[in-house]
């Protein structure tokens, strides 16, 4: 399949421009005439790597995407249709990426589409919990009221994903700066000394031999450090790739002391909110937790989601597996099985959102303030281990001289 740039008209006389796939030129031009567009200049574009659109993670900012979705529930609810509002938010959007897809999406609603099925065919630009909320509003009527639980629950789940991130950012950057710190001192520093060292034949301490070692390792295999570091980072994407090794990795992450709380809270209050907002637009049980599955980004907590899955499909209930797990507290069970023998199930999950959401505020904040001196210690102890080998041996020498 190749790919082609088009310009040309529609039915209404409006120039439309864009990029669409096709076998052939023919082929596009006929495609794109269905749809309503008379084309004037179509060319093929060249597929070569320097062509190609690159992006690192999700090609949509979370802030833009909940603008988007503020946008539009307004424009829906003030009586704009839904082409005329999604080709005006195309049109003023900050995010190129989802300027394009929203471009394409007009063209495909206007040519009788419903928004949910032209959003499908952009997955990396609308998640699924878009398309079946979308959709969920769309059969309902109420897709204003969709689009704006929609925007909260992204709203909230940004705020989650920061709190922990801003925990864990800080221990990390502290190492990081560390970690060059001390190679800096034993590359460049170190080496320094050892020669004068050398050159009065002093008698050194085990602690200095010990750093002036380390030293002469580093400058002698440098590289083989270089080549871990890469090999370490091959060797986690290939892990999170397959889904048996990340189950364990993902395991071991719950399972590292004082951060593996964090994540996990931050795991339930993902699922939990995600599972509210499906139920309370009406999506299908069953396919709500398909959909969690794939939300939660988490292999422990997906596999347990599955087993519930399949113990509401066998006629059993949805808290059953869960109870069975040390992932979910007793909190969370008994919360879920209230709203089950209720049927508030929505609402209780809701309940156990909030609970955890403020949860994870607490104790990211509460791991802040006290990684901090930790690792300030930490830093000063391993600078002031690296100092201290080379004053103690100066002090002889400078006996010696004496």
């Amino acid at each position: 399949m190749a790919q082609f740039e088009y310009v040309g008209r529609d039915r209404l006389g409006k120039a439309r421009k864009g990029k669409v796939t096709g076998a052939t030129r023919k082929e596009v031009v006929i495609a794109l005439r269905e749809k309503g567009i008379a084309v004037s200049d179509i060319v093929e574009i060249e597929t070569s790597f320097l062509n190609q659109d690159i992006s690192i993670g999700s090609p949509v900012k979370t802030q833009d995407f909940v603008i988007y979705l503020r946008q539009f529930s307004t424009l829906i609810e003030a009586g704009v249709s839904v082409a005329e509002a999604t080709r005006i938010l195309g049109q003023q959007t900050a995010s190129k990426a989802l300027k394009k897809a929203l471009l394409q999406v007009e063209e495909q609603i206007r040519s009788g589409k419903p928004i949910s099925v032209a959003a499908r065919e952009h997955p990396k630009i609308f998640p699924p919990m878009f398309i079946n909320l979308v959709q969920a509003g769309e059969a309902s009527g109420d897709l204003d009221e969709t689009l704006d639980r929609l925007a909260t629950y992204f709203e909230k789940q940004h705020y989650t994903v920061q709190k922990v991130k801003s925990a864990l950012t800080y221990p990390i950057a502290i190492t990081i700066v560390a970690i060059g710190v001390v190679i800096f001192l034993l590359t460049n520093i170190v080496p320094t000394f050892a020669s004068m060292f050398m050159q009065f034949g002093a008698e050194l301490p085990w602690i200095t031999k010990m750093v002036l070692a380390i030293s002469d390792w580093m400058q002698a295999f440098w590289w083989l450090i270089i080549l871990l570091l890469i090999g370490n980072v091959i060797g986690i994407i290939a892990v999170r790739r397959n889904p048996t090794s990340k189950y364990y990795l993902d395991h071991a992450i719950l399972r590292v002391p004082i951060f593996g709380k964090l994540v996990q809270k931050s795991m339930i209050a993902r699922m939990t909110r995600t599972l509210s907002s499906l139920f309370k637009s009406s999506v299908p049980i069953l396919d709500a937790l398909n959909i969690v599955e794939k939300v939660v980004m988490n292999e422990v907590m997906s596999r347990v989601l599955k087993e519930s899955r399949v113990s509401l499909q066998d006629g059993k209930t949805l808290s059953g597996p869960m109870k069975e797990h040390w992932i979910f507290p007793p909190l969370v069970t008994q919360m879920i099985a209230i709203g089950e023998q209720s049927g508030s199930l929505d609402f209780m999950l809701e309940k156990i959102a909030d609970f955890y959401e403020k949860e994870v505020d607490s104790t990211a904040d509460a791991l802040k303030g006290l990684i901090e001196p930790i690792m300030i210690i930490m830093l000063a102890g391993i600078v002031g281990l690296i100092v201290l080998s080379i004053i103690v041996p100066m002090f002889d020498i400078f006996n010696h001289v004496k």
